[in-house]
């Protein structure tokens, strides 16, 4: 069983709680991005994606607990990166078989 301390408790408290305010504080970002008078609508995108990319991190890493998962996430990344380097070298490789058109058949 694992000690429990209340020194301990306090610092996980203290870190959920910095986790949560970096939430909120993406999310408000993320909707003030979307509603800055911003001329060129794709600045505004980036601005939001780029929000949407950070709290996701936070989320994944410390709500999901990945940040200690080393070995399964660069397990999880190594098939990605075969399976997608896979596709792209079939598609690659059937990017010019063209079907040919066969005649009808006459009776």
């Amino acid at each position: 069983m694992s000690e429990t301390s209340p020194d301990i408790f306090k610092a996980y408290t203290r870190k959920c709680g910095a986790v949560f305010a970096a939430v909120v504080c993406g999310t408000l970002l993320m909707v003030a991005a979307s509603y800055a008078p911003i001329a060129n609508h794709k600045i505004a995108i980036a601005l939001v994606l780029t929000a949407a990319a950070c709290n996701a991190s936070v989320v994944a890493a410390y709500l999901m607990h990945l940040i200690g998962e080393r070995k399964m996430i660069f397990t999880v990344l190594a098939f990605t990166v075969v399976f997608f380097i896979g596709l792209m070298g079939l598609s690659i490789w059937a990017s010019q078989d063209i079907p040919t058109v066969v005649a009808p058949i006459t009776r």
